[in-house]
């Protein structure tokens, strides 16, 4: 149906106000050191905007029902009022950002400044650049090509509709079971690891057949052979278990009640669901990241640097603060709040490094001898970059004609001519990156007053024992003028260049930012039956985050052996590091699996079981049963589940690590 045109004049109007906001909104991040892809901005109403959410943010998607279902989910949300969508922008060159013609102004600043944000982080990111390597990324392209090719097949009389929603259920169950950490380009492991053959060996030791009769007889050495390549496979187990299933996989023929080989239609959609599960990936597994680093910049933009006019600013403070508050694992908070302690940590060493260079200073003296008061003071910018309006213009040309800090063609031209830049709305404008830089250097914001004082002596002694450069400062005055105020912003752009939400954890989610933010973990207690905080140890949180991160917060599951037992069966394994699997989901996944495998499946993992006695003695004493721990195999041949105990040593094979979480590629920036 074809909207009414006053629907359409009102998306028109809402693009043309749009458009200035939109052109000085992307001046501004450039000014801010970001390099974001170019963005498309699109104009929707809510309804528009729900299908593009369905459709993970496309307006072409393949035939299936689990569009429907989402856009139907999301209509009741935004009809009850349990979560309002504002704005969807997806990972392309150019970018794609689509705005509800029905928010306020403010809104709409804030969105695109926020969009401006994930279009750099999705440029500069290694991990979205694993999907389309050196090659032109065009998303929407593909996807569509992908639509298109589906409803082919659907639409071919010879393909019954039936089959391929299931073969696509099946698929999609499974679009999580990708190796995310290599690219898609990578060469696939096909062959089966074959151990060399110990008739070969013996040939050459030049026994006699007497000997070889009774010590090697054929039986025995076929055996080892077979023993021998099936712990080679086991060694070597793959996590591109979709990719696995596209080169040896068949389909159960249920008619025929066997395995039969996959027609070219079901070849072709597992590849192209396969490539779409590669080019989502790098944002699930970059989420908090990706979200923290939008909202920090979109902060700074709209309220420190007053994107937001006086007229919005509380529109606009009111919604952030509704975003950041929402409770649970909230990964805009999460993700906002690292980024700021990079900064400030990276800010808080280049200020101690020069201090440390004053005569008189160690880091045995630091907190007594430093006058932090008087630090804060000399960070603080200076006032005529700090206060920039239409009549203090002046002050900032007084300064040094050679000063970095100022945009002195944007300058001379707001002074000549006022009319072309308003210096009052965006002030932004007449400074570089360096003064912008200074104007926000992060140490002297209020919220922020202390954090140096707070530096630990052992972080002190750390920096004195690397600090080669002998140049040394006469006075504090001195070493403050030396400080790099872009230090902070520099790192945060390395650290989002290499970095996922797992290694980002990691490496930045220290103690004191745990202390400081008052993060802490809460449990399922089998004792009481509800949830309770259960630690505020930092090692605690950090584990706690990992897990969940891990593997987009879903099992990892690999393929052990696809000839388990010499019986053609499938072998899978669940990397179990101490977070029990949903038995039931698992079977359900199982039923998928043996779609595309067309043979039975197997699939090992580790369950917890409590006595009831103990956990009884537990609730007396307020505390939490201890579990064991048994191995079990399951399988399904196609018809029904059996439950096996699993061998010690392939139980050992599946333990993982104490948390689970090296998601390092071998390359970083490869």
């Amino acid at each position: 149906m074809t909207p009414p045109n006053r629907f359409r004049r009102i998306a028109q109007d809402e693009a043309d106000r749009l458009e200035e906001p939109v052109e000085a909104a992307a001046a501004l991040a450039n000014k801010l050191g970001l390099d974001p892809y170019p963005v498309n901005y699109w104009v929707v109403d809510h309804d528009e905007m729900n299908q593009l959410i369905a459709y993970g943010g496309f307006q072409r998607r393949y035939p299936h029902w689990r569009w429907g279902m989402t856009y139907d989910r999301q209509k009741k949300q935004d009809q009850f009022g349990m979560g309002k969508a504002f704005e969807i922008v997806n990972n392309d060159d150019p970018s794609h950002a689509f705005l509800q013609e029905s928010n306020s102004l403010a809104d709409q600043k804030a969105v695109i400044t926020h969009v401006e944000a994930h279009a750099d982080f999705f440029r500069n990111n290694e991990w979205f650049s694993r999907f389309s390597g050196d090659g032109d990324l065009d998303a929407a392209a593909m996807l569509a090509r992908h639509a298109e090719t589906i409803q082919r097949y659907v639409d071919d009389p010879d393909i019954d509709q039936e089959d391929i929603e299931r073969f696509v259920d099946a698929v999609t169950c499974l679009e999580d079971t990708i190796d995310q950490h290599q690219p898609l380009a990578a060469e696939r492991d096909t062959e089966r690891t074959q151990p060399e053959d110990l008739r070969e060996r013996l040939d050459g030791m030049d026994l006699s057949d007497t000997v070889q009769g009774e010590v090697f007889d054929d039986e025995w050495l076929d055996e080892l052979a077979e023993a021998e390549a099936a712990a080679a496979n086991l060694d070597r187990p793959r996590s591109d278990v979709l990719g696995f299933l596209s080169d040896h996989g068949m389909v159960y023929d249920e008619e025929a009640g066997e395995a039969v080989e996959m027609e070219s239609w079901q070849k072709d959609v597992l590849d192209l669901l396969r490539r779409e599960a590669y080019y989502f990936a790098p944002q699930k597994l970059t989420k908090t990241m990706n979200e923290g680093w939008a909202a920090y910049w979109e902060s700074l933009m709209m309220g420190e640097e007053r994107f937001a006019g006086q007229d919005e600013f509380l529109t606009y403070a009111d919604h952030q603060s509704r975003v950041l508050g929402s409770p649970g694992m909230n990964p805009y908070k999460l993700g906002k709040q690292l980024w700021e302690y990079v900064e400030n940590t990276t800010n808080r060493r280049e200020v101690a490094d020069k201090l440390l260079r004053v005569e008189g200073i160690t880091w045995r003296n630091f907190h007594d001898a430093i006058d932090f008061e008087t630090v804060q003071s000399g960070l603080a910018p200076h006032p005529a970059i700090d206060e920039i309006r239409s009549d203090t213009l002046s002050d900032l040309a007084a300064l040094p004609e050679d000063d970095p800090r100022v945009d002195w063609e944007t300058l001379d031209r707001t002074l000549s001519a006022p009319e072309s830049v308003d210096a009052d709305r965006y002030p932004w404008k007449v400074l570089t990156y360096e003064g912008l830089a200074e104007r926000h250097f992060s140490l002297v914001k209020p919220q922020y007053r202390g954090f140096l004082e707070r530096i630990r002596r052992s972080e002190l002694e750390q920096l004195s024992r690397y600090m080669f450069d002998d140049a040394k400062f006469e006075s504090v005055d001195e070493a403050i003028a030396a400080v790099d105020r872009t230090a902070g912003w520099e790192r945060m752009r390395e650290v989002r260049e290499s970095h996922n939400d797992v290694t980002f954890v990691d490496a930045f989610l220290s103690p004191e930012f745990v202390e400081s933010n008052d993060y802490f973990t809460y449990e399922y207690t089998r004792s009481t039956g509800d949830f309770r905080v259960a630690s505020t140890d930092p090692d605690d949180v950090k584990k706690k985050l990992l897990l969940q991160f891990t593997n987009f917060g879903k099992p990892t599951i690999a393929v052990f052996d696809d000839n388990f037992e010499n019986r053609g069966e499938l072998l899978l394994g669940h990397r179990y590091n101490g977070v029990m699997l949903d038995l039931d989901q698992a079977e359900d996944v199982l039923e998928r699996v043996h779609q595309l495998w067309g043979r039975p499946v197997n699939l090992m993992t580790i369950r917890k079981e409590y006595d009831e006695h103990d956990v009884e003695v537990a609730r007396r004493r307020n505390r939490e049963p201890e579990p064991t721990e048994v191995g079990v195999r399951i399988r399904y041949d196609g018809s029904e589940f059996e439950e096996f105990d699993l061998d010690p040593e392939l139980e050992e094979r599946i333990q993982a690590s104490d948390v689970d979480y090296d998601t390092k590629p071998d390359e970083w920036l490869s």
